[in-house]
């Protein structure tokens, strides 16, 4: 296991691939941990340097006392990186982790050369929304809220099939502090402007049944950065690529093809 001290966090790290290919990050969702990518990374070429990492308060990475700042949560990613002496990366974040790559890209262009945003918006909900949702974990803990999760994040089909229950455990096992302290950071941000004034290359995507950040919110969002392509995954909701992984990595390979960010001898 792979672990990064940092001042008040320890993150949970996990690198595969060719060390010193062209980066790519990934930045799991609120209530999962960096097996959210597994199928993805699976489906990725030789050459790139993938490194996931679990969000502070999620998986193996430490949890400190709730509540977190946005603020708190893209320094986190920034001192990954440094700390992995990386520049010029992809950065894929998912949800929590797409609004964490919304401002790295913002403060860090210098780290940051193109994003991929999946199934995330400038500001997802209220905070009344989330406040509630925190004191639901307070109150009765995650188990309670497991059901209406899976019933957002993925399509009933899914739901229905046995592949449902690894997911369903992640939930339940997330600690409370962890994903009670970043719903506190996804109800305190709102990025329209800070990322309406991106200019970098992204890829944006959306699942049709996504019960958390609709097709439309997601579209709105791809709308926002000057270029950005967005593309609608049929058949998925919240994680489509845990649901549709052939179609995000061919999403995600088209986009590093045309930034010119895969191995010589991919590309």
């Amino acid at each position: 296991m792979e672990c990064i001290e940092l001042d008040d966090v320890t993150l949970h790290v996990r690198q595969d691939g060719t060390p010193g290919g062209p980066p790519v990050v990934f930045s799991n969702s609120l209530g999962t941990d960096l097996r959210l990518w597994d199928d993805v990374v699976a489906r990725l070429p030789e050459g790139l340097h993938v490194v996931r990492y679990d969000t502070r308060g999620h998986g193996l990475t430490t949890c400190p006392p709730a509540p977190y700042a946005m603020g708190k949560l893209i320094h986190d990613a920034e001192r990954l990186i440094e700390a992995l002496e990386l520049r010029d990366v992809v950065f894929v974040g998912l949800s929590i982790g797409g609004m964490i790559a919304q401002g790295l890209a913002a403060k860090r262009l210098d780290l940051v050369r193109a994003v991929v945003l999946s199934n995330t918006a400038p500001k997802i909900g209220t905070r009344a929304l989330w406040e509630e949702r925190i004191a639901q974990v307070a109150g009765g803990g995650l188990e309670t809220m497991s059901d209406a999760i899976m019933e957002r994040w993925f399509t009933r089909a899914f739901r229905e099939s046995p592949a449902v229950s690894p997911w369903r455990r992640m939930v339940e096992t997330t600690p409370a502090a962890g994903y009670a302290g970043c719903s506190h950071a996804i109800s305190g941000t709102d990025f329209y402007t800070t990322t309406a004034a991106l200019r970098l290359p992204a890829q944006v995507i959306a699942g049709d049944a996504d019960g958390s950040t609709p097709p439309d919110l997601v579209k709105e969002l791809a709308e926002l950065i000057p270029g950005a392509r967005y593309d609608l995954i049929r058949g998925a909701g919240h994680l489509p690529c845990v649901e549709k992984p052939d179609d995000f990595a061919v999403i995600l390979m088209r986009f590093l093809r045309d930034i010119g960010h895969l191995p010589e001898d991919v590309a």
